[in-house]
């Protein structure tokens, strides 16, 4: 009961960050260090071996290096990265590969409906004060929380501390 209870408070953690990054084009720290922080419990509760445990640490560690990979040159935010590492703990050593392709795949679409919407934005009546500083305005941020959220949802069934319930 307590694997499932994190994991539902996991994936809340998420879609907080993903609206946070939506909104005001920032995960707070303090989001993604809660996000890393829930894993060892979580690891506990569903009886992880530690070798299981170690291997999940390597792939939050890869998910930091691929996410500071993408922010140094400024592709994605630092946000971004911070969430993607804490994210990848979660998501374990057989999974960050599939996990960094759905992300990629979501980032994908989001950036053509983002340009889709931008594109169209001055052709659709929208409420004053709703284009500026959102995603909606040209040359605004991608808020890539959005997709990293939608690769933790689309790979969270495959991985171990899912099927441990």
């Amino acid at each position: 009961m307590a694997t499932e209870i994190l994991i539902v408070i996991f994936a809340g953690l998420v879609c907080a960050a993903a609206l946070s990054d939506a909104v005001r084009f920032i995960i707070p720290n303090w989001l993604c260090g809660v996000i890393a922080l829930a894993f060892p419990i979580a690891a506990f509760a569903a009886g992880f071996s530690w070798p299981l445990f170690g291997f999940h640490l390597l792939a939050g560690f890869l998910g930091l290096v691929i996410g500071f990979a993408l922010f140094a040159p400024g592709w994605i935010g630092g946000g971004d990265a911070k969430m993607f590492a804490a994210v990848a703990l979660w998501m374990g050593w057989d999974a960050i590969y599939v996990f960094l392709l759905h992300t990629v795949l979501a980032g994908g679409a989001l950036v053509l409906m983002l340009l889709l919407l931008r594109h169209a934005a001055p052709l659709v009546r929208v409420p004053a004060g709703w284009t500026s500083e959102t995603a909606l305005e040209k040359g605004a941020p991608v808020p890539y929380g959005i997709a990293i959220a939608a690769g933790v949802f689309w790979t969270l069934p495959s991985t171990p501390i899912f099927s441990a319930f």
